[in-house]
């Protein structure tokens, strides 16, 4: 009977544990996360980026006075108001859509019907009713079958429309390469992306700000310590990838300083407060070739994705963000932050990132955006095998972005992930710092990759970090000088 109650007891207690565990999991680990990962998906469909609409705007610079001043000097013919038998039925708030003529200028044109109005001043027809054809400003229109695109799926950061002519020529040329025996199944054609799509994004990412700094962060009016601490803390955490914890250890046993770890983590996010603006609006002098890559990082257990943008030639990191998604919205500001410096684009400009979707949209929405001086194509080195011409030519510059990633990691590692995504993005912008104006890389002969003239007169690290944070200081007085001028 005893070992029976034993038992018993140990059940109950694995019964609690199991329960806690479950409740942690669902708190805390998203499991949706792991079921639509891509990695995971053994069937995954390559995303397609279709060309972009023509963009039908009916709204006009002119209106309908303009409109009767030039018939008058052009052709010597006044447009006087309609003259009316009977009292005129049509309401009084009712405008012309197109030049805005008030009533006085407005008649049925369908005789007792009284469905549709004529415009006497711009011949225009139209609906008295709010909903006619004119009650969109912009109408989007499928660039291969002129239709207009019905509004199919509201998203997270987009609007998905889509062309459903079952005449489309672009619908017709993708039917032909379904596989027959999917014809002949339910949904059989899902499987395949066979309409014209457009994802008309809700948020503008090129009016959001690119110059976010960590919250929270501590003044740089020391009570206790100074900025040789400081600059002791960033150089022990930052170039020698120590974690916090193991900073404060080496502080204590190599100087005698005694500091808590959450003072050296508030220090970091001070430092990064200030060196961030001056890493961001440094002018890198861009060559013509840029690639990209994105990798990913844990906050809190879940993942978060880190994006870098890299100059091939100088191996600057001119563009870098972090997310906690993988869309195309992270990409675009990346992008903004590379492009900050240029006014187009150089001459045989070549951007080139893997097989992700994101960035090819990211390229189209600059296209839509800023016209021919930012248009652009992706360069797609697509597997880790050179299985075409492509990824045989261009395959050393993604091995450039990946060997950057990895460089990252081993700094990422010692943390175990961060605890917000707060104290990654002043983590990341410190070791983008470290990465392209203090550390040597064999590519310049262990030389630094952007060298300042004032850094150049620091005789060690902690130095060269104090100077950091005061040209940092000098960027940021600029910036708000130029905006108040």
């Amino acid at each position: 009977m005893d070992i029976i109650l034993y038992l018993l007891q140990l059940i109950q207690y694995q019964h609690k544990q199991l329960c806690w565990l479950i409740n942690f999991i669902c708190r805390y680990i998203p499991l949706k996360q792991w079921a639509f990962d891509d990695s995971h998906s053994p069937k995954y469909q390559k995303f397609k980026i279709d060309q972009l609409p023509k963009f039908i705007s009916y709204k006009q610079e002119w209106n309908w006075k303009d409109l009767i001043s030039y018939y008058q000097r052009r052709y010597h013919k006044s447009i006087k108001p309609v003259f009316r038998r009977v009292e005129c039925d049509i309401p009084k708030s009712c405008h012309c859509p197109v030049c805005g003529a008030p009533v006085d200028y407005l008649t049925w044109n369908d005789g007792k019907r009284k469905s549709q109005v004529l415009c006497k001043v711009c011949q225009t027809h139209f609906s008295p009713t709010k909903d006619n054809r004119f009650s969109k400003t912009t109408v989007l229109k499928c660039p291969h079958c002129n239709r207009n695109l019905e509004h199919k799926k509201d998203r997270k950061h987009f609007i998905i429309h889509k062309c459903v002519n079952p005449k489309c020529p672009y619908y017709l040329h993708n039917l032909k390469k379904v596989d027959k025996k999917h014809l002949n199944e339910d949904y059989g054609k899902n499987k395949y992306k066979l309409h014209y799509i457009y994802r008309e994004f809700t948020i503008d990412f090129f009016r959001m700000d690119l110059n976010s700094l960590p919250k929270n962060a501590s003044s740089l009016k020391f009570t206790k310590f100074d900025s040789h601490t400081m600059s002791l803390c960033l150089t022990m955490h930052v170039n020698l990838g120590l974690s916090l914890r193991k900073t404060k250890q080496a502080l204590h046993d190599l100087y005698g300083i005694t500091i808590s770890h959450q003072s050296i983590a508030n220090y970091c996010k001070s430092a990064a407060l200030c060196i961030k603006p001056f890493v961001d609006h440094y002018d890198y002098g861009t060559e013509s070739v840029f690639t990209a890559d994105e990798t990913y990082i844990k906050i809190r257990g879940l993942k978060a994705y880190v994006w870098f943008i890299m100059d091939a030639a100088k191996r600057s990191i001119i563009g870098y963000r972090i997310s906690d998604n993988r869309g195309v919205g992270p990409c675009i500001l990346a992008m903004r932050m590379a492009f900050r410096n240029l006014k187009e684009l150089p001459k045989n400009f070549k951007f080139i990132a893997d097989g992700y979707s994101a960035y090819p949209l990211a390229a189209q929405q600059f296209f839509h955006e800023f016209g021919d001086k930012f248009k652009f194509s992706i360069t797609q080195v697509i597997g880790l095998t050179n299985d075409d011409e492509v990824s045989k030519e261009f395959r050393p510059y993604k091995q450039m972005i990946e060997r950057l990633n990895r460089t990252y990691k081993v700094s990422y590692r010692p943390t175990n992930g961060f605890d917000n995504i707060d104290g990654a993005n002043y983590d990341l912008a410190l070791w983008v710092a470290y990465y392209n104006f203090l550390r040597p890389h064999k590519h310049t002969g262990y030389k630094v990759l952007n060298e300042v003239e004032l850094l150049k007169g620091a005789e060690n690290m902690p130095g060269k970090w104090q100077l950091l944070i005061f040209l940092g200081q000098q960027t940021i007085l600029n910036l708000q000088n130029r905006t108040t001028a």
